[in-house]
């Protein structure tokens, strides 16, 4: 008759082969055996394979931008300007405003008051009927007062949290006292025949003052004019509109679209961050592509508790979509960012850089 092992004897030596067989495998590794040893890849060895996969673009990029989601501090009161002479209030722990005035016994200032006497009815005495002239409390006016209470109230009340309906429909006063944010990106390419519009996106970086609302307001406002002067070359578009409930939501969106799209670039050869200006040259590549494309992207972060723009399939939407927000009031414009790229005048996406690069784009013309 045979005799079994135990089964907690078959579990040790299941772990103790499992055992032998990984010492064995990093043994082999480290001595640089023929085993496939699974090493984590170096961040350079990342970007090379992104990058040689891809084909990135191999252009220059501009960039201007200003403004915070941050809520402006409240202004705080000014102290009170107390006098500097010598202080004319009493200091004296009973207050004595001025010389006490004694009286003798038998005067006084005020005539006494004796005891009040209350006369008691006769025998005779009939009491006068009350007459009540308060207003009387029906079930009729009680019904009225609850319609008016669940029914108007609320309305008067919510519209004068929203107020008025701005111009445009598209959002109303009380959008500026909430944190809902709603950031957009547009982005427009455009045939390397509109090579104007990158000399005039330079000089706008280099002339408008981004630390001041104006300036970020007038960039805005010149960047979409320059977009509607050429519709003859507009080929791709694409456009999204994201509403968010706080303004901490809305920075980190916005900041990682602004990454997103910055990192398409070789280098940033003119930044205008919050009025300040940088200027750089641009590096020398080989680049032996047919110049083709100009790509325009325009990140908002505006106070509308709604998205400003849909989709866009064609020039029409287009253009509505870039007129919707040039519109954009300067009160509600919070942080605005306008990339281009390539920003020199002498250099263009070729067709491949630009589906690389760039692969959600739609074709619209």
């Amino acid at each position: 008759m045979s005799h079994r092992p135990p089964k907690l004897l078959n579990i040790m030596l299941a772990f103790g082969s499992i055992a032998l067989a990984w010492n064995l495998f990093v043994d082999t590794c480290s001595r640089g055996g023929q085993l496939p040893c699974t090493q984590p890849a170096t961040a350079t060895e990342h970007q090379g394979r992104l990058a040689s996969d891809l084909q990135l673009a191999n252009a220059t990029g501009g960039r201007a931008r200003g403004g915070s989601f941050s809520r402006p501090n409240a202004p705080s009161a000014p102290p009170p300007n107390y006098p500097s002479g010598p202080s004319t209030f009493p200091t004296s722990p009973d207050y004595n405003y001025g010389p006490r005035r004694s009286y003798p016994p038998t005067y006084y200032p005020y005539p006494r008051t004796g005891p009040v006497v209350v006369p008691v009815p006769g025998p005779g005495y009939v009491p006068a009927p009350t007459v009540s002239t308060g207003p009387s409390l029906d079930i009729g006016f009680i019904f009225l007062l609850l319609v008016l209470g669940f029914g108007v109230l609320p309305t008067i009340l919510s519209y004068l949290k929203l107020g008025p309906t701005r111009a445009g429909g598209a959002g109303s006063g009380g959008e500026l006292s909430n944190d809902v944010v709603t950031v957009t990106r547009l982005q427009v390419a455009l045939l390397a025949q509109a090579r104007q519009i990158q000399t005039d996106l330079t000089n706008l970086t280099l002339r408008v003052n981004t630390a001041t609302q104006e300036g970020l307001t007038e960039l805005l406002r010149e960047t979409v004019l320059a977009l509607l002067r050429s519709p003859e070359s507009w080929t791709h578009a694409r456009v999204s509109s994201q509403t968010v409930r706080s303004r901490e939501q809305a920075s980190q969106l916005f900041e990682q679209l602004s990454i997103e799209e910055r990192s398409k670039f070789t280098a940033e050869t003119l930044v205008n961050v919050g009025g300040k200006i940088d200027r750089r040259h641009r590096p020398a590549t080989p680049d032996d592509a047919p110049a083709s494309y100009i790509v325009v992207t325009l990140l908002l972060g505006t106070a509308d508790d709604r998205p400003l723009v849909g989709t866009v399939n064609s020039p029409q939407e287009l253009r509505a979509a870039l007129q919707r927000l040039g519109a954009v009031p300067s009160n509600y414009l919070l942080v605005y960012e306008l990339l281009w790229s390539p920003q020199d005048e002498t250099d263009s996406l070729s067709e491949d850089e630009l589906i690389a690069g760039y692969p959600d784009l739609v074709r619209i013309g």
